[in-house]
Parts: C-alpha cells; structure tokens; sequence
C-alpha cells in the first residue's frame, strides 16, 4: 500500500478530532476504493511511421511465440511488452484502430510500429503503405 493512504488517515484525524474514530475509518476507507478505482495510468504518446507486414509473415512465428494473422488486430513494436493495447491514429486522414503488440519491429529508421493487413486497412493506409501516425497506449504500473 501506498504511503499517501497512510498520510491521508493521519490527516484526517488530526483534522476532525471531533468525529468519531469510526467516521474517520470509514472515509478513509470510501477515499482508499475510490483512488484504487479511479486512479489511471499514465498515457503515453509516440509519434512517427507505421507500415505494414508483408502477405509473406502470415502463418510465421511472432516474437511472442504465437503465429502472425493478417486478419487480426495485432501490431509489432520495439519495446513495449507484450499484450500492450495500443491505439494508433492515421494523422493522413484521422481514423483510429486498436492493436495488440504481439511481435517485435519495425526494424527500418523511422518507423514506430508494423501493422497486420486488418489494421491497415482500418487506418486506409494500404494504398499509402507508409503514413504518419500517433500511438497512444497506457503505461503500465509496477
């Protein structure tokens, strides 16, 4: 647990020595859910090139072990693990696609992310081959 929790009980009751001690339990607890489930990570923006995979890597193992599917929503990433949902704007024209990196790449300068078949074409980005892009995703807590 967190140490502002703590600090925030301790506040509480030096701030309303008049209330009861069950008073002050019990909006310690109310603040304690209500910060566990509101509390967000931090998003994250990246900017820069997307491509997409060639017809030659379907059925092809992945980085994560699992076979690359043109007809998923899936993406390969440099860095961010494996599972991530990322939300990837076609800055060209503005549509918007959800992916899940399940492989490691691009491996070209400049380019951020590789697409499967679906997702670019979701974005109209097929015909391009190559567009500026915006990815969003959460940062995940330790």
């Amino acid at each position: 647990m967190n140490n502002r929790y703590f600090r925030f009980i301790i506040c509480m009751s030096v701030f309303y020595k008049s209330i009861s001690a069950k008073l002050v339990a019990r909006a310690a607890i109310v603040f304690l859910v209500t910060s566990t489930i509101f509390s967000c990570s931090p998003k994250i923006r990246q900017s820069g090139k997307a491509s997409y995979y060639a017809d030659f890597f379907q059925g092809k193992k992945t980085a994560n072990g699992e076979k690359f599917r043109q007809g998923k929503l899936t993406a390969a990433h440099q860095t961010l693990p494996f599972g991530t949902k990322v939300k990837v704007k076609n800055l060209k024209n503005g549509k918007t696609v959800k992916v899940r990196i399940n492989d490691r790449g691009p491996f070209v300068k400049g380019r951020i992310i590789d697409l499967s078949k679906k997702a670019a074409k979701k974005l109209d980005m097929v015909n391009d081959g190559v567009v500026e892009v915006e990815l969003k995703y959460k940062k995940k807590r330790k």
